[in-house]
């Protein structure tokens, strides 16, 4: 099992963006990593120096966000999507997707799957996916 480590994933986006730019040939996941890219310019400048990327500090305290910390959560949800796990995420993405946009609908998913996180941290507890499908299904009411 490959548990990849901050730098790893780092490493991966800035190298998926700068694929993406060179005209290279990508992987599959470099191709999704590189879509979500795309999907947000404002993280354009941080992902081209792979260097300061890897070396810079996101904590709650420096009040900027996280922009591997975001693109690993699209990336996350597109998986859960595509293989329907947690049970019910697909059908409940896809309507959120139909009523509000595929980009907006993941950054509400995003809220569901962190508090669902979260909670499971608080509480020392395995992540409840039941909850966490049901939060998504409610943001599309």
């Amino acid at each position: 099992m490959f548990t990849p480590s901050s730098h790893d994933v780092r490493q991966f986006f800035c190298e998926a963006l700068r694929k993406r730019r060179a005209g290279e040939i990508l992987t599959p996941m470099d191709a999704l990593a590189a879509d979500w890219i795309d999907e947000h310019p404002e993280y354009h400048d941080e992902l081209t120096d792979a260097e300061e990327a890897v070396a810079r500090d996101y904590s709650v305290e420096g009040g900027k966000p996280n922009p591997f910390l975001h693109l690993s959560m699209h990336l996350s949800i597109t998986e859960q999507v595509s293989i329907d796990q947690p049970r019910g995420i697909r059908a409940a993405v896809e309507a959120l997707s139909a009523r509000i946009g595929a980009h907006e609908a993941h950054h509400q998913v995003m809220e569901c799957l962190g508090e669902m996180i979260w909670s499971a941290q608080r509480h020392g507890t395995q992540p409840d996916t039941d909850a966490y499908v049901e939060c998504v299904r409610k943001k599309v009411k």
